[in-house]
């Protein structure tokens, strides 16, 4: 499926997920984050399930309609409470570190210009801040960039 942009070479992209490359560039974000949650011995315990597509699918399709892609993630769903849902597991300052960690990795392996890139870091980095949710250690989210 492409995005509307794609079918008109004239039109200016008008939300980040057009702009970067709509859905395949999010399954390869997410696709190379869990390649990383796999292998990590503080994350891969917050995954209760063997297989790890199913999250890595709930995932990307937030994202990208988080970033202005299709509202699939809500349809299935519902709203994303993201809180919520991630209240049942243990989420620290390594927890969130190491999240981070495999989640730079992931957005670098995209190669993308520095806007998009800043813009898209920006918002995953306030997002696992926002997602600690114990007492243990620093939970003060990073100044914003420029």
């Amino acid at each position: 499926m492409t995005s509307p942009a794609e079918g008109d070479p004239t039109r200016t992209p008008t939300t980040l997920f057009e702009a970067i490359g709509g859905e395949p560039t999010f399954r390869k974000l997410v696709d190379e984050f869990y390649v990383g949650v796999a292998g990590d011995p503080l994350l891969r315990p917050l995954y209760p399930e063997e297989d790890l597509r199913p999250a890595a699918d709930r995932m990307t399709l937030f994202l990208m309609q988080y970033w202005g892609g299709p509202n699939t993630y809500s349809e299935q769903r519902g709203h994303p409470r993201l809180r919520m849902r991630h209240a049942p597991f243990r989420v620290g300052a390594a927890e969130r570190d190491a999240w981070l960690r495999q989640m730079r990795r992931a957005v670098e392996s995209l190669d993308l210009p520095k806007e998009y890139e800043e813009t898209l870091w920006d918002y995953l980095e306030r997002a696992a801040y926002f997602m600690v949710n114990t007492d243990e250690g620093d939970v003060t989210p990073p100044p914003r960039l420029g």
